[in-house]
Parts: C-alpha cells; structure tokens; sequence
C-alpha cells in the first residue's frame, strides 16, 4: 500500500478525488478523558465553572467535525450529512463516541476522529482548574463504511 498524499516529486498533495464515485460514507471514533472522582462528580452535578461540561462537548465535538479541513491541511472540506456525540460517564471519566455520516468523494473517518478529540479537549479546558492530571486516551476508529476499501470494524475492539 502506497501513501496518496505525495506527488512523484515527494512532496505533499491532496489526493485528486474528481473521477470517484459518490457513495454514502460512515465513521465511528471514541475516545476517553480519565479523570479524578472528584472532577466526574463536579461535572454530574454542573459544579465546574465554566456550565455544562457535557453538552459544551457536544457541541465543540460537532463543531470539530465541521471544521476538520480547516485543521488537517490536506482533508478535503466536506458537505457532511449527520454529526452526532455521545458523551457518557463512567467510573474513571467521560467515554466520548461519535458518528459522522455523508454522501460523497471520501471518506468522514478524520471527521470523526476530530470530533471525539475537540471534544476530550473540551473537557480538559472546562475541568483543567480542578483536575490538571486528567489524561486524553484511547482516541481511535472504530468502525468505517463506504469508498473503494469497504467496510472496515476495528478487529480488537478495547473494553472501555
């Protein structure tokens, strides 16, 4: 397997994507941002500062998506039909999944992936004056569908 994102000369291009077919593409990321008991119970009870810290994620999670072009030089923008977060409590911080969906050229798999890492970052900028040891971890793809690869369900899914 080659890398597309270089021209015969070495340097970097974006992949020329004008003769592919449009087909409906889908990509799942999750991520997790570990945290202190504390600082999971601060954010259950809306008692950090800065408002919500779940539903502030949300948004800068769909947000992220939307602008993951602007932020990875060589991601062709994208009309995206469907962004969607879930962010969830558990015992050693917050998981965040989210699901991006459009009908196009390529794939949403960087839009995906972005949105779960906005989000995360999100979390550590609201909570960071109660808990500067909270971690980023685990971000990855987990599932994929559409395009020339086909479907792609990441083999050795981590018990989160």
């Amino acid at each position: 397997m080659e890398f597309t994102h270089f021209n015969e000369d070495g340097r970097a291009k974006m992949v020329e994507v004008t003769d592919k077919k449009d087909t409906m593409r889908e990509a799942i990321a999750c991520g997790k941002v570990r945290m202190k008991k504390e600082t999971i119970e601060r954010i259950k009870s809306l008692g950090i500062k800065k408002g919500d810290v779940l539903s502030v994620a949300q948004i800068a999670g769909v947000m992220g998506a939307k602008r993951t072009s602007d932020l990875i030089p060589m991601c062709h923008p994208l009309m995206l039909t469907g962004v969607d977060l879930k962010l969830k409590l558990i015992d050693d911080g917050v998981y965040i999944e989210s699901k991006v969906k459009t009908y196009g050229k390529t794939g949403v798999e960087m839009e995906a992936l972005t949105a779960v890492s906005i989000a995360a970052l999100t979390i550590y900028d609201m909570c960071k004056a109660v808990d500067k040891e909270m971690e980023l971890t685990d971000i990855y793809l987990k599932k994929k569908i559409g395009g020339k690869s086909g479907e792609y369900i990441r083999s050795l899914e981590k018990n989160i």
